[in-house]
C-alpha cells in the first residue's frame, strides 16, 4: 500500500517532536533486490531543482527480509539532509529512513496553504522506495520535528502516536500546543506516548533515541 492522500492526512497530529506508527496487516510480497542501492546515504533523484530528498539505508540492510521504514520530515527551512542526526540510530535499530524535501524552501505546504504538492511528493517517494527496497509495510512510521498544528482533513484509523516537547520552547510554547493536543488525542481514543523534557525547540539526542526505541516496540 502506498501512502495515499487519505492515509497521510490521517497521520497528521502535532508537537515539537512527533512520531506515528502505522500498522498495515495486509500481506506483502518481498521487493526484488536492487543492486544499485547499497547501504548508506542516497539522493532520491525524484524532485525538481534543489528540492529532492534523502534516502538512508542501514549498514546491515539485505533484501532477503523486510525492513521497517521511517518517513522523517525536516523542520522549517531544512532539507532531508538535515535529518542526518538520525542515521546512526537507523544503523543501530535497523531502520530505513526516507527524508523528503518540502516543495517550498520555507516549510511544508500545510502551514502555507493547506495540503497539496508535499503530500503528492511524499507518496511518490514512498512508491519509489518500496519498489526498490524490501520494506515491511506493517512497520512504517512518520516522524517529524516542529509540527505545531493539529489540522487533520479527515480521520482514518488510530495510529499509535509519540509526542515530546521541550518545557522552554519559545517557538511553539508547550502550554498552547502539546499540553492541549495530547489530552485531546487521548480523549479521542488514541494510544499516545508523551514525553516532556528540559529544553527549548531543539530535540535532544535522548529524546530522538526514545522515539526510535518506541517505534521498535
Amino acid at each position: 500500500m502506498t501512502l495515499t492522500r487519505r492515509a497521510f492526512l490521517a497521520m497528521t497530529a502535532a508537537a515539537s517532536t512527533v512520531a506515528w506508527a502505522r500498522q498495515d496487516p495486509a500481506p506483502q510480497a518481498p521487493a526484488a533486490p536492487d543492486r544499485e542501492l547499497a547501504p548508506g546515504q542516497h539522493d532520491l533523484k525524484l524532485g525538481d531543482g534543489d528540492r529532492d530528498g534523502t534516502l538512508y539505508i542501514p549498514k546491515s540492510y539485505s533484501p532477503d527480509k523486510a525492513w521497517p521504514l521511517i518517513v522523517l520530515l525536516h523542520g522549517a527551512g531544512g532539507t532531508g539532509r538535515s535529518t542526518a542526526y538520525a542515521f546512526p540510530l537507523a544503523d543501530e535499530f535497523g531502520v530505513i529512513i526516507l527524508a523528503p524535501d518540502s516543495r517550498d524552501e520555507g516549510t511544508w505546504d500545510l502551514l502555507l496553504h493547506g495540503y497539496g504538492p508535499d503530500v503528492e511528493f511524499i507518496g511518490a517517494a514512498l512508491t519509489r522506495v518500496q519498489s526498490r527496497l524490501n520494506v515491511d509495510r506493517r512497520r512504517r512510521g512518520l516522524f517529524g520535528h516542529s509540527a505545531g498544528v493539529m489540522r487533520p482533513a479527515e480521520v482514518h484509523g488510530k495510529p499509535k502516536i509519540f509526542i515530546s516537547h521541550g518545557l522552554s520552547d519559545p517557538i511553539m510554547p508547550i502550554d498552547v500546543t502539546s499540553r492541549v493536543f495530547v489530552p485531546r488525542l487521548k480523549r479521542l481514543g488514541y494510544d499516545v506516548t508523551y514525553r516532556e523534557y528540559e529544553g527549548r525547540h531543539g530535540v535532544t539526542p535522548a529524546i530522538v533515541r526514545d522515539a526510535f526505541e518506541w517505534f521498535g516496540r
